[in-house]
């Protein structure tokens, strides 16, 4: 082997194993990714029942429902659809009515979405972005003037 020779087949072989790292990287990635839907884009996603997501809305008024232990059952509204939503665990403190909420997790067998983690706005002025969005896409949420 010539020097020439030596020298590509060792930039092939890094080349080779830093494009492994990617894809790996890549692959490891796509399997944490649980993707964002409002109530109302459910209509039209086919999330097939243990497919992890991301449910954001608003907390639908008259709907919390404390069960036994830390349970809880509430539903998430775009003001178009409502999703059930029920947790087991501690509601951050901000949680309440009318308020904007990310929860993450899976549908049930039954429909119900079951979330593993609830997360809520933390002052007057902060919504999540992907909330916001989308409620400011189908005209239910403007942003407060002050």
């Amino acid at each position: 082997m010539t020097r020439k020779q030596k020298r590509l087949s060792v930039i092939l072989a890094g080349l080779a194993f830093l494009g492994a790292a990617a894809g790996l990287t890549f692959y490891a990635l796509g399997q944490k990714a649980s993707y964002f839907y409002m109530p109302a884009d459910l209509a039209t996603a086919s999330v097939p029942p243990g497919q992890r997501i991301r449910l954001g809305g608003l907390v639908e008024k008259g709907t919390i429902v404390r069960g036994q232990g830390a349970t809880v059952a509430f539903s998430v509204t775009d003001k178009q659809k409502s999703v059930k939503v029920t947790y087991t665990g501690i509601l951050p403190d901000l949680f309440r009515e009318e308020q904007g909420v990310i929860t993450e997790g899976a549908f049930g067998p039954d429909g119900v979405f079951v979330a593993d983690s609830v997360l809520a706005k933390h002052d007057e002025r902060y919504m999540p972005k992907e909330v916001a969005d989308g409620l400011k896409a189908k005209g239910v949420w403007q942003e407060s003037t002050n």
